[in-house]
């Protein structure tokens, strides 16, 4: 996962690293469309994703406005069983708190780096991470020779969690899913759940402000799916990461009402 883009060399790049360390390896692209410099973005990205691949896959991140300077280059195998090798700069943040970490450990970026690539300083992607992955993936090295354990304290960013009063609750808009505007929140199905009479409950109030600013206020409907609304018609609804998700139907909420994802975009949900 990187935010390269693909019209540049560098996912590429990354890919013969890979093959260069094994011609057998296995390589798959989670995306690389995460808007430059996003942290946010990956992170979410990223934990909405490993769950669904095999135990022991390794993955890598490089979305890392910091290359070349002293944030931590690490790898870190979560309790569900997965490897990611990435900056240390935040993109665990949704990772930690969705499946916890089982231990982390420290890249050495003066040894542990594709040979050759000792004075390059801004293609960590391919020099460190990709070589570091790949390797990993081959069985040419363990996990535990990746680095020295470090303390299981990581870069985190912070954000508004899920709060419940009563019928009302709030939460942050996670994301944007593309290309559909869908908004991914961070309130689960549990908490919508735990509302006395929700299965009787069909609509809700629904107020979103982004940098304190009102951009959506108004009772939708609280349905299973988008085709229980008519056309262009907005509703709310338990997406397939088990959280709540709003939706115009065959529509773009975020374009239409203007409303981004991060720790500023602010939902309310009234059931009454």
């Amino acid at each position: 996962m990187s935010d390269f883009g693909l019209k540049e060399h560098f996912v590429a790049s990354i890919k013969g690293v890979a093959m260069s360390v094994d011609p057998d390896i296995r390589i798959f692209d989670l995306t690389h469309q995460i808007e430059p410099f996003n942290i946010w973005q990956a992170a979410i990205t990223l934990a909405d994703t490993i769950s669904f691949w095999p135990d022991l896959t390794v993955f890598v991140s490089v979305v890392d406005p910091g290359v070349g300077t002293n944030r931590k280059s690490v790898v870190v195998k979560t309790k569900n069983q997965k490897f990611i090798v990435s900056p240390d700069n935040g993109v665990f943040t949704f990772v930690d708190e969705y499946f916890g970490m089982e231990e982390i450990r420290l890249i050495d970026e003066a040894t542990k780096r594709r040979p050759g690539s000792e004075d390059a300083h801004t293609f960590h992607g391919r020099d460190i991470y990709a070589y570091t992955g790949a390797k990993l993936a081959a069985g040419i090295i363990s996990y535990e020779d990746t680095g020295p354990v470090i303390k299981n304290e990581i870069v985190k960013i912070e954000y508004k969690k899920p709060l419940k009063q009563g019928n009302n609750i709030e939460g942050t808009i996670m994301k944007i899913e593309e290309p559909y505007g869908n908004l991914a929140t961070n309130i689960p199905r549990s908490m919508v759940e735990d509302i006395e009479d929700i299965k009787s409950l069909s609509s809700a109030e629904v107020i979103i402000r982004v940098d304190g600013k009102l951009k959506f206020k108004d009772t939708i409907p609280f349905t299973k799916s988008f085709g229980f609304v008519e056309h262009n018609y907005p509703l709310a609804y338990i997406d397939s990461s088990g959280r709540v998700g709003l939706a115009l139907n065959q529509g773009n909420f975020a374009r239409e009402f203007n409303v981004k994802a991060g720790n500023s975009s602010i939902i309310t949900i009234s059931f009454k």
